[in-house]
């Protein structure tokens, strides 16, 4: 008698990230909390920011007073369309929250996707011809002009891994730390081709480490699995050289 063969179970192929993410109530709340045109504008802003925003900011642009402000970005919040944070002490007192997009909601409601950039910058190797990593280290050194000054480089590059996606964790190890990406927001993409698709990750990081002056270095990107998240980036502290001491006046 013929025994029944094993079924296999059917492979997963990847796909966009934004694929079957959110349930029916999950897109349900976030449409509710969306359904206020102020709190829209909201999201909007906080959405197209290159950097996570707070409530004096928000107060300032939208003209409202704090507490409606607050009142919003709750309702945001709870939603799943923005991540709440503290900020660093910057004095006595509370620490400032900051607000920026939910990686899960990165391409939704009119918001950037993380594979428009990708693909924009997989054009540019296409048509150049050029390295991954040099086209990579161009589009990280413009997105690090346009970032705020920061006394901490490390700052500037976990606000910008943030912003695109990566849920980064800090690391600090003296004069190395590092960045632990939670997560790949091009997961299909690297499993693809991860060759390609890190080292433009890698050139990135590299541009927007050069844009905060040279006091800091990507030493090295570790790769894993897309799907799971965890790749990790070295970084080192470059001393900063003294300058040299100017002559007394009347000295030559």
């Amino acid at each position: 008698m013929n025994r029944p063969s094993r079924r296999h179970p059917q492979q997963r192929l990847a796909g966009p990230p934004w694929r079957d993410r959110l349930s029916p109530t999950s897109l349900q709340r976030q449409a509710r909390a969306l359904g206020d045109p102020t709190r829209h504008a909201i999201f909007c802003s906080v959405a197209e920011s290159p950097e996570p925003l707070d409530v004096a900011t928000l107060t300032e642009q939208f003209g409202l007073n704090h507490n409606a402000i607050r009142q919003h970005l709750a309702k945001l919040r709870e939603a799943g369309l923005l991540l709440e944070a503290k900020g660093a002490p910057a004095g006595p007192g509370r620490p400032r929250l900051l607000y920026r997009l939910a990686p899960d909601a990165a391409g939704a409601w009119g918001t950037p996707s993380p594979y428009e950039q990708l693909a924009l910058l997989l054009l540019e190797v296409l048509r150049s011809g050029r390295p991954a990593r040099d086209v990579g280290a161009q589009a990280g050194r413009r997105i690090g002009r346009d970032l705020p000054d920061a006394a901490d480089p490390v700052d500037q590059l976990e606000v910008t891994a943030a912003h695109q996606g990566f849920e980064p964790r800090r690391s600090e190890r003296g004069s190395s730390p590092e960045l632990v990406l939670g997560r790949c927001p091009y997961e299909a993409a690297a499993t693809s081709d991860p060759q390609v698709v890190c080292e433009l990750h890698r050139g990135l990081a590299e541009g927007v480490a050069q844009a905060t002056g040279g006091t800091l270095e990507v030493t090295n990107l570790i790769v894993r699995n897309p799907a799971r998240g965890g790749c990790r980036l070295q970084l080192h502290r470059v001393p900063s050289k003294p300058h040299p001491s100017r002559p007394a006046s009347g000295q030559s």
